[in-house]
C-alpha cells in the first residue's frame, strides 16, 4: 500500500513542475500591468498595459485549469502502458463525468441540496469546468476520476475482442466501459460531495481560527513527510484546492496581487492563510545554515570535497526551492538532524507568520521573488527587510544547532564520513566487472550512471516498475534483499537513495525526467 501511495504522490507531483514558470509569467505580467508600480505606463487603456495583459492572461493558464491538469497528467506516472492514450482517455471521461453531473443537478438539484441558478463560486459549492457548470470537487475530484480511469485502462486497454469489433478496441473500449461507469460515479458524487463541502467548509474555519498553531504542525508535517514521498499529498490541496481559501493559495494569492501592490498594509492583513505556503524560507536560509555546519565540521583533508559537494545543491535549494539534494546527505546517516531540521522550518514559518510576512513562499528565491519581492517591493518593502533579518538569524540558528549536534553525537554528515564505510571506488569496479563479464560501459556518463543504478536495484528483472518526481528516481522492486545500500549509490554519483520496503527513491535531482528516459530505455 505504502508503494502505491508513494507512486499517486510522485504521479501527482507532475503538472506541480509547471507552476515555477507559471508563477513567474503571472508575476511578470502582474508587476507590468499594475498601475501603482509602473504609474500611467500601466494604464488599463495603454497600449503597454494591452500587451503585457496578453502575456498575464497567458500565465494564468495553469491556475485557471487545476483540476484539468490534474486529471489529465495523472495517467502519465501511473498507467502501466500506453500512457499518452490514458491520458486521452482521462480527459474525455473527465468531461463526461462533469455533464453528467451537469444534468442531475440541472433535472433534481434540488433531491440533493445544490441550486444550479447560483453563480459558480463562493459558498455556492459551483464551479465551472471547461465551460461546464459543475460541483466544485477540485484537484479531489479530477484525481478520483483520473483514477477510476486509470483504473480501467489497466484492466481493459488490452482486451482481445472479436475480429468484426476490432475498431472497438484500446482506448475506444476503454471509453465505451468509462462512460458507464462515470453514470454510477456522478450519481455517487452529487450525493455525497456536497456534504464533503460542509465539512471542508467547517475544516477551512479550524484551520484560519488555530492561528500561529495550525501555521506550526502544517509546516513541520511538509517537512517531515518528505522521506516518504508523501509531501505532496499534504500540502498540494492547500496550494492548489479549496481547502482555505477559494482557487488555492497560489490562485488567489495571484489574483490579490494588484491590490496588495498599491495598499501600504500589512501582508498578513490580505491573506492570513498565506503562511501555508512558507516552506520556502526553511529553502533559503536552513539548508544554508545546514550547509554551513556540514562544512565547517567536515575533516579538514575533505572540506574542498565537500565544498565542491555542497555549493551546487545548497544553491539549488535557494535558487529553485529543490532541497532533496541537500536534505538526502544527512537523512539517512543522521535523522535526528532531519527531525531538527523540521522542527526549525515549522518554528521559521510560524515566526515570519507572525511578523506579519505571508506569501507564496513555498518555493525557491526565483518563485518568492516574481509572485512577492518584484511586484510587491515598492510599498512593503520594510517587511521584506525584516524578513530577510528574521532569516538570516535563523540561518545562524540553523548552524549553530547543526553544529553542535554533529559534533556532540558524532553524526557522519558530508565530509566526516569513514572511508572504510563507502565505496569510493564504485565507478571503477563497475567498469571492471563490466570489462569482466566482456560487456561495453557507455562513454555516455547519463547511460553509465542509469546502468550502475540498475546494477544497485537488482537488475532490470528485478525491476517492477519506475516513475520520478521532481528529483528522485521512484522504483518498485519485486526483491529488495538483492540492492544495494545508500552508500553504494551515492558512490556512483548520485545524491543517495531513501528505502522503504520495496519502494526505491535513487535522489538524481533536477534532471531525473532525462535520468529516466535513459532508465527506461535499459529497461
Amino acid at each position: 500500500m505504502m508503494q502505491k501511495i508513494q507512486k499517486f504522490g510522485g504521479a501527482m507531483f507532475t503538472p506541480v513542475l509547471l507552476f515555477a514558470f507559471a508563477g513567474v509569467s503571472v508575476g511578470i505580467g502582474t508587476l507590468f500591468t499594475t498601475e501603482a508600480i509602473m504609474g500611467s505606463l500601466a494604464a488599463p487603456t495603454s497600449m503597454w498595459y494591452k500587451c503585457w495583459n496578453v502575456f498575464l492572461q497567458g500565465g494564468w493558464t495553469v491556475f485557471n485549469q487545476l483540476p484539468l491538469l490534474f486529471a489529465v497528467s495523472l495517467p502519465i506516472g501511473m498507467a502501466k502502458k500506453q500512457n499518452a492514450r490514458c491520458c486521452m482517455e482521462a480527459l474525455v471521461l473527465y468531461l463526461t463525468f462533469h455533464y453528467f453531473v451537469n444534468t442531475i443537478l440541472t433535472q433534481w438539484g434540488g433531491v440533493f441540496g445544490v441550486d444550479m441558478s447560483q453563480e459558480v463560486g463562493g459558498s455556492s459549492g459551483l464551479a465551472m469546468i471547461a465551460s461546464i457548470k459543475t460541483l466544485d470537487m477540485g484537484m479531489i475530484g479530477a484525481l478520483a476520476v483520473s483514477g477510476v480511469v486509470i483504473y480501467l485502462h489497466n484492466r481493459f486497454y488490452d482486451t482481445e475482442l472479436p475480429e468484426w469489433l476490432g475498431s472497438f478496441s484500446g482506448s475506444t473500449f476503454v471509453f465505451m466501459v468509462g462512460f458507464f461507469v462515470m453514470i454510477p460515479v456522478a450519481v455517487l458524487a452529487v450525493a455525497v460531495w456536497p456534504k464533503v463541502q460542509l465539512g471542508i467548509f467547517a475544516f477551512q474555519g479550524f484551520v484560519k481560527s488555530a492561528g500561529a498553531l495550525g501555521i506550526w504542525v502544517f509546516n513541520f508535517l511538509e517537512r517531515a513527510l518528505i522521506p516518504f514521498g508523501l509531501h505532496h499529498l499534504m500540502y498540494s490541496p492547500f496550494y492548489y484546492d479549496n481547502v482555505v481559501v477559494p482557487g488555492g493559495l497560489y490562485a488567489y494569492w495571484a489574483k490579490l496581487l494588484p491590490q496588495i501592490a498599491a495598499s501600504t498594509a500589512s501582508l498578513k492583513s490580505f491573506c492570513p492563510e498565506a503562511g501555508f505556503t512558507a516552506s520556502g524560507f526553511a529553502k533559503m536560509f536552513g539548508c544554508t545554515g545546514a550547509a554551513l555546519a556540514f562544512y565547517n565540521t567536515a575533516k579538514p583533508e575533505k572540506k574542498k570535497k565537500v565544498f565542491a559537494l555542497l555549493l551546487p545543491i545548497t544553491l539549488t535549494a535557494i535558487v529553485c526551492g529543490v532541497t532533496e539534494p541537500i536534505e538526502f546527505t544527512f537523512l539517512f546517516v543522521a535523522p535526528g538532524l532531519f527531525v531538527v531540521h523540521a522542527l526549525l522550518a515549522a518554528t521559521l514559518a510560524t515566526t515570519m507568520w507572525l511578523a506579519g510576512i505571508v506569501g507564496i513562499n513555498s518555493g525557491g528565491l526565483i518563485e518568492i521573488a516574481s509572485l512577492n519581492l518584484i511586484p510587491l517591493m515598492r510599498n512593503h518593502w520594510q517587511q521584506y527587510i525584516l524578513m530577510l533579518v528574521i532569516g538570516l538569524i535563523f540561518t545562524g540558528i540553523w548552524f549553530v544547532v547543526f553544529r553542535f549536534l554533529i559534533l556532540k553525537f558524532d553524526f557522519k554528515t558530508p565530509g566526516r564520513e569513514d572511508d572504510e564505510e563507502i565505496e569510493f571506488g564504485s565507478k571503477e569496479k563497475f567498469r571492471e566487472k563490466q570489462a569482466a563479464k566482456g560487456q561495453a560501459v557507455s562513454d555516455d556518463p547519463d547511460v553509465e550512471l542509469c546502468q550502475m543504478i540498475l546494477e544497485g536495484l537488482g537488475g532490470k528483472d528485478n525491476i517492477a516498475d519506475v516513475t520520478n518526481c521532481a528529483t528522485r528516481l521512484r522504483v518498485n522492486v519485486k526483491d529488495e534483499t538483492i540492492c544495494k545500500n545508500d552508500a553504494y549509490f551515492k558512490a556512483i554519483g548520485t545524491h543517495g537513495c531513501s528505502v522503504n520496503g520495496k519502494a526505491f527513491q535513487v535522489i538524481i535531482g533536477l534532471k531525473v525526467p532525462k535520468i529516466r528516459e535513459v532508465f527506461e530505455s535499459l529497461l
